[in-house]
């Protein structure tokens, strides 16, 4: 009796897992009902990123070909497998916007402990929005880190790059790219830290969908804790100084995704709406799926339909 135990337990936690998948599929239904009915803006028309440039082969199995898509690029990818469940020019270079963000996390938590103290330098606030910061004040990387994904801040992300490009000895852009080198992220260029357009033809950062996606679930595994901040409503930390914050999470899809793991917008002029979600499809099957150059309010819709088109994929069914 005692060796079948864990047996039974492995059923057992499959069966509820199962019945969870099953709840999971009327979630994303609900997903994308929600997100459906949001009135969609016009599509930006300033991304730089022309029509010509966007030649990869698009993926579309089954369960994914009735999914309508504002998304210039977008990837549904299995991390577990390594397997691209779904592409639509996954691997056309586009503005990332605030995606960025992700590639400087990475770059700073390859190199410094999460308590290393990183200082708001003064140029930091002076950057446009979102920001929250005062020069000087100083917070551990594993902190700030936490409510600069999470409420996507620009002053957050700066002092990072900054810090990490200090203790290297090299400029920020060489400090980011040799992060994309190391998980060979060979669509993925960043000239800051944070993702602003540099000026109307010129983006912060600039990548793929699967570069995305694999960068994504590398932040996942190697931090989870931090992956984990951006699924909750709000972060918070308290600086050296005894200063309390809270932020706001700037996806609205956090509380209707299913085992969510990771979250992260983006938008910019240039860039359009951008998304990134990694969540669990199964026990220990992390999948993320990248939304690039939709538009604000329709990388929502987009990241919802393909949300419920994944479960629909796991699940055997043709659609939801």
């Amino acid at each position: 009796m005692d060796s079948d135990s864990p047996k039974l337990q492995r059923l057992a936690q499959h069966a509820s897992f199962m019945h969870e998948i099953g709840i999971a599929l009327i979630a994303a239904s609900g997903i994308l009902a929600l997100f459906i009915f949001i009135p969609l803006s016009p599509r930006s028309q300033t991304s730089n990123a022309s029509s010509g440039s966007l030649t990869s082969t698009s993926i579309v199995p089954q369960t994914f070909a009735q999914v309508p898509l504002e998304a210039k690029a977008a990837v549904v990818y299995d991390l577990a497998t390594g397997e691209t469940l779904y592409a639509k020019h996954a691997e056309a270079q586009l503005p990332l916007a605030s995606l960025t963000k992700l590639l400087t996390v990475y770059a700073a938590l390859a190199e410094l402990s999460p308590n290393t103290p990183i200082i708001i330098p003064a140029d930091a606030v002076h950057l446009d929005g979102p920001h929250v910061f005062s020069a000087g004040q100083t917070f551990a990387l594993g902190d700030l880190a936490r409510m600069t994904l999470t409420a996507s801040l620009n002053d957050g992300a700066a002092a990072i790059i900054e810090a990490i490009a200090a203790r290297e000895g090299r400029t920020q852009n060489a400090a980011l790219a040799s992060a994309a080198a190391a998980l060979g992220l060979a669509q993925t260029y960043a000239i800051n830290g944070h993702g602003l357009d540099i000026h109307a033809t010129v983006s912060g950062g600039y990548g793929s969908a699967s570069d995305l996606a694999r960068l994504a679930g590398a932040l996942v595994e190697q931090a989870p804790a931090i992956a984990q901040a951006t699924t909750q409503s709000s972060a918070q930390a308290v600086s050296e100084g005894g200063t309390s914050f809270k932020v706001a999470n700037t996806d609205p899809m956090i509380d209707v995704v299913p085992h969510i793991l990771l979250s992260k917008t983006g938008y910019t002029d240039l860039a359009g709406g951008n998304l990134v979600l990694v969540f669990d499809a199964g026990i220990a099957h992390p999948i993320a799926i990248v939304v690039l150059g939709s538009s604000k309010k329709a990388r929502f819709t987009d990241g919802a339909a393909l949300v419920a088109a994944t479960f629909a994929h796991f699940a055997g069914v043709a659609s939801l």
